[in-house]
């Protein structure tokens, strides 16, 4: 039976999408699944050099993957009213002077920090769960919070001063691309389509049949969360675009990848 290397997150949002594929809930056509759970600028970093075949990514990323993998149509992050908070403590800093933590140099919100701020240089990369505390502390004047934090930081003191998503929602007219997985362009093409179709299963097996009682699966890897951020979470970065992110989901990844590209022009 084959074993398939797999690397997600261990938040809500991929461990409710992935539970029905990862422990059989659905018929896998015989396939099993050796599961990789970490943060997702490790899963980039683990991507650029190629150490999985099938993976969760930042979309931010995606430009320097493309030789080398493609985009599966389900399974991933995208929508509107889902991006990243910059957050604040006492005072809103100067952009000018400011240091800002950002969860990952290869992360969407990265790249969607850098579109609304071009002008801050001062940049500190922080795995994103200790991006709250580093605010809180004044290690940084301000921070960027993804994920769950977008659920706790005002109830520790925290202000929010832009919601990054919103802004590039605005400006493109697009849903905002935060991740998605790919497939290693060395597997069998008939592979990955039957990967992709069991992912999206599994998308629609953890819609119908997960929500109203969250899987163990979700439970155990979720960091103490409760059960109300847990579904906060679910609810907020998975939807339909993750069953399938059709042509307005390409759509919107084009538009990071011009993000990117005038970015990495003027870096």
């Amino acid at each position: 039976m084959p074993t398939i290397e797999i690397g997600f997150s261990p938040c809500p949002n991929d461990t409710f999408i992935f539970d029905a594929l990862v422990n059989q809930k659905i018929d896998t056509k015989g396939y099993t699944f050796n599961i990789h759970l970490e943060d997702v600028q490790t899963l980039n970093e683990w991507a650029i050099a190629g150490k999985l075949p099938y993976s969760k990514i930042s979309y931010g990323v995606w430009p320097l993957l493309k030789k080398n993998y493609q985009l599966l149509k389900s399974g991933g992050a995208l929508g509107k009213g889902v991006g990243p908070l910059l957050i604040y403590k006492d005072q809103q800093p100067n952009p000018a002077t400011m240091q800002v933590a950002i969860p990952g140099i290869n992360t969407t919100a990265h790249l969607l920090f850098s579109l609304a701020f071009p002008q801050v240089k001062n940049k500190k990369f922080l795995v994103f769960n200790e991006i709250e505390e580093a605010v809180l502390s004044g290690k940084v004047d301000a921070g960027v919070i993804i994920h769950e934090n977008r659920f706790t930081y005002a109830q520790k003191g925290l202000s929010k001063w832009m919601d990054l998503g919103n802004f590039f929602e605005e400006k493109f007219n697009a849903p905002i691309p935060l991740g998605g997985i790919i497939a290693s362009n060395q597997r069998d093409p008939e592979e990955i389509a039957t990967i992709d179709a069991l992912i999206k299963e599994s998308v629609e097996y953890a819609f119908k049949n997960s929500y109203n009682i969250l899987p163990e699966f979700v439970k155990c890897h979720s960091q103490e969360m409760s059960e109300e951020v847990m579904r906060q979470h679910i609810d907020l970065y998975v939807n339909d675009f993750s069953i399938d992110m059709g042509t307005q989901g390409k759509t919107a990844i084009d538009a990071l990848e011009k993000v990117y590209a005038s970015f990495n022009a003027s870096a």
